[in-house]
């Protein structure tokens, strides 16, 4: 069946369009619980809600119980909703999957399966998506994750300028998880509305201009002196970690050296940027999440004008050294290896010589 984005989802939600059997993966949860309560608001009144849903964890589930459960007419309604999660669980060979995909192939028309895999394991499920309308829950743009992080707060009572849930988002990525939780201490803090930029530098704890990626971006400009000042403070911002910071470097490493490829190809201008863009959009890095890949493309055909591939790999090699120190030693030394790491990769040979 049809493979649907979020969107289309509640697009077709909104017009009454219900099918029997829905199944969700992705990475990002809390899209999944969103789309469901769509879902339940669209197909159960609310007074029968309790006598019309049944969840359980397909991990758990028997065969004889995965059976009944679908089975079951509704109660006194024209549907019922019943919701399994974890069917990833399903992947080794099961009696209760194949019930289930028995059940699938000759679905009852007033039961909706909605079938949940959980965000640890990535990979479609293509038995289950061949006989349901299957939502891959991805990770947000960055945009829409700031919008996102808008609505939260307005759900809890809380008005923040976009300026600050931009902020937020560059400083936290785009897990709606992590966006979530730093909502809340923004609602907890209860200060005076609207909460601006400023206001959320200073409750998560970074300064204007110094993200993780205003660190990155430092490194890959050469300026080494600005990027190694800011070390020690971005090592303390909320989620941020040594093996985060040198997994975001090797990323932008491989973006450029790719990017470098087509630029040694005679590849220029626009089509430089297209090509970087086309790049990230195949990959889709998840070190990358949470900021716009329009201008890192920009960033990625910039730099690599004054990265030739000698020096991409010799500057990969400086993180597998950094990669190793980093599992070696103290969270108190990460510092120290960043640093070295800073001036391995920021400088070109001929300067640290």
């Amino acid at each position: 069946m049809p493979l649907q984005t979020i969107d289309t989802l509640l697009r077709s939600l909104k017009r009454g369009d219900v099918v029997p059997a829905y199944y969700f993966y992705g990475t990002e949860d809390l899209l999944k619980e969103e789309a469901i309560r769509s879902l339940l608001d669209q197909v159960l009144e609310p007074g029968l809600r309790d006598f019309n849903l049944d969840q359980r964890s397909a991990a758990q589930a028997d065969p004889e119980e995965v059976y009944a459960l679908c089975r079951t007419p509704a109660m006194m309604a024209e549907r019922r909703v019943v919701i399994l999660r974890d069917v990833e669980a399903w992947k080794r060979k099961t009696k209760a999957r194949s019930v289930a995909l028995d059940y699938l192939a000759k679905p009852s028309p007033d039961t909706v399966l909605v079938l949940v895999q959980g965000a640890a394991d990535e990979k479609e499920d293509k038995e289950l998506a061949r006989l349901t309308v299957t939502v891959h829950c991805e990770p947000l743009p960055p945009e829409r994750a700031a919008r996102w992080a808008l609505r939260r707060a307005k759900q809890l009572g809380v008005e923040v300028e976009p300026a600050a849930a931009d902020l937020l988002v560059r400083t936290v990525g785009v897990s709606l998880g992590a966006l979530a939780t730093e909502v809340e201490k923004l609602a907890a803090a209860g200060d005076e509305l609207p909460i601006s930029e400023e206001r959320v530098a200073a409750l998560v704890g970074i300064r204007h201009g110094e993200t993780m990626f205003d660190w990155r971006n430092a490194v890959f400009d050469g300026d080494a002196a600005r990027a190694a000042g800011m070390v020690g403070d971005v090592l303390e911002q909320a989620g941020v970690s040594g093996v985060k910071l040198l997994t975001l470097i090797g990323a932008t490493l491989i973006g450029i050296g790719a990017t470098r490829d087509a630029y040694d190809r005679n590849v220029r201008g626009p089509r430089l940027e297209n090509a970087a863009f086309q790049l990230m959009l195949r990959a889709r890095p998840s070190a990358l999440a949470g900021i716009s890949y329009k201008a890192e493309a920009q960033r990625w055909a910039r730099w690599a004008a004054n990265w030739p591939l000698d020096r991409v790999r010799a500057a990969l090699r400086q993180s597998v050294i950094a990669d190793t120190a980093l599992k070696n030693t103290t969270v108190s030394d990460e510092r120290g290896v960043l640093l070295d790491l800073v001036y391995g990769v920021a400088l070109p040979a001929t300067e640290m010589a």
